[in-house]
């Protein structure tokens, strides 16, 4: 075995033991509820925000929702504080996700979103369950903090795996709850290969 496929097999069982260490509490239960009383019963949608790479997960993440029937948006914390803030409704739910708890952007964003609407749900996915953003939410999904793969422990590399993770969690549930159907799901793809899989195993 090279060393390449030494490292390989070392990551490979730490982000696993990681996967399988993201805490399963209650706190799910009420997240999925949240999303489904505000989007599906109030005409809402879920937006999504983080700073970096969680913000790329975070756009991934809304993406997944609206190709799976659940209205979400993406919203850049700097442009938020530029106009696009404007972008949230009162029926919304909030999905934010800092691996931290603590990143400035997001802090600043809540602040923003509950000055235009207060009361308005918020859903964080976090590595730090003490943290100001974890305690201000109202509900609070714990990523277990495990420690980055990257050989300096700095780059997101597990936290950013347990973020994809615990939004399939969300998505799924929601999928499931709301009996979204292959139907619907063709309804919602046109084109590529999904959409003609989706269509002819529909028909």
């Amino acid at each position: 075995m090279t060393d390449i496929q030494r490292s390989m097999r070392d990551i490979l069982d730490s982000e696993s033991r990681a996967i399988s260490n993201i805490p399963v509490t209650p706190a799910y239960d009420e997240a999925v509820e949240l999303i489904l009383e505000h989007v599906h019963r109030r005409g809402g949608k879920v937006v999504t925000s983080g700073m970096g790479k969680a913000g790329q997960i975070a756009m991934n993440i809304a993406t997944t929702f609206c190709s799976t029937g659940t209205p979400a948006v993406n919203l850049h914390p700097a442009e938020a504080q530029h106009g696009d803030l404007g972008v949230i409704q009162p029926n919304d739910v909030m999905l934010l996700i800092s691996n931290s708890g603590r990143t400035r952007e997001i802090i600043d964003l809540v602040t923003l979103a509950h000055n235009l609407y207060p009361g308005l749900p918020l859903i964080v996915i976090t590595g730090n369950p003490d943290s100001e953003l974890a305690t201000i939410a109202d509900v609070a999904l714990s990523t277990g903090g495990s420690p980055e793969v990257c050989p300096l422990g700095l780059t997101p590399t597990t936290s950013t795996t347990m973020m994809t993770v615990i939004g399939d969690v969300l998505v799924v549930n929601v999928m499931r709850l709301s009996g979204f159907t292959r139907r619907e799901y063709a309804l919602r793809h046109h084109g590529g290969y999904l959409g003609s899989k989706s269509r002819s195993e529909e028909s």
